[in-house]
């Protein structure tokens, strides 16, 4: 599973941290990063994903198929 984050569309917020702050953090420009994306567990991670007020993040499987959000 790959986690992207559209730097455009975050307003560092935090909710993403405040889920799972051991793969989120806000950078020094005030946006969330991605720490990690490995041994995770998919269905947290598209709950985290589903909580972003502005759609930010991104979850791509291993086959770079998006997974969220759905077009």
């Amino acid at each position: 599973m790959k986690i992207k984050i559209n730097k455009d569309k975050c307003l560092g917020c935090g909710t993403c941290v405040a889920l799972m702050p051991e793969v989120f953090e806000i950078d020094a420009e005030g946006k969330s990063m991605v720490k990690t994306s490995e041994g995770l567990e998919l269905e947290q991670v598209l709950m985290t994903a589903k909580s972003c007020p502005t759609g930010a993040i991104e979850v791509y499987d291993d086959n770079e198929q998006k997974l969220w959000p759905q077009n």
